[in-house]
């Protein structure tokens, strides 16, 4: 069974920075994705930044130009540090894997979120 743990929440003023760390445990197969979703109060969860099993990286378009993600893959973690926070970055943000069996099997796991306050 897959855990997640994020860490780097916090509060900042607009413009600020923050780094979000997700560390990624329990792993039985070698091929897995890692991806930040963040979800604001009463809207969707919606997909942030990421890289899928082959190592290619996608950013959502509110955050291109504003986000450096790193993934390391033999230590599974995730970091996700953003620059130019905007009020609208507010939100609990989510640490995702999923992880490929050798059959076709994926199974998803997320962590249990870290809080994401930028105020003007």
């Amino acid at each position: 069974q897959v855990q997640l743990v994020e860490s780097g929440g916090g509060s900042v003023q607009v413009g600020g920075s923050l780094r979000l760390s997700c560390r990624g445990s329990g792993y039985t197969h070698p091929t897995f994705d890692m991806s930040w979703y963040r979800q604001p109060v009463g809207k969707e969860r919606e997909f942030v930044s990421g890289f899928d099993s082959d190592g290619r990286r996608t950013d959502a378009d509110f955050v291109k130009g504003r986000v450096t993600t790193i993934l390391d893959y033999a230590k599974h973690t995730l970091d996700l540090q953003m620059n130019g926070l905007k009020p609208e970055d507010t939100a609990m943000y989510y640490c995702k894997t999923s992880e490929y069996g050798p059959y076709g099997e994926i199974d998803n796991y997320w962590g249990q979120g870290t809080q994401v306050t930028v105020s003007s």
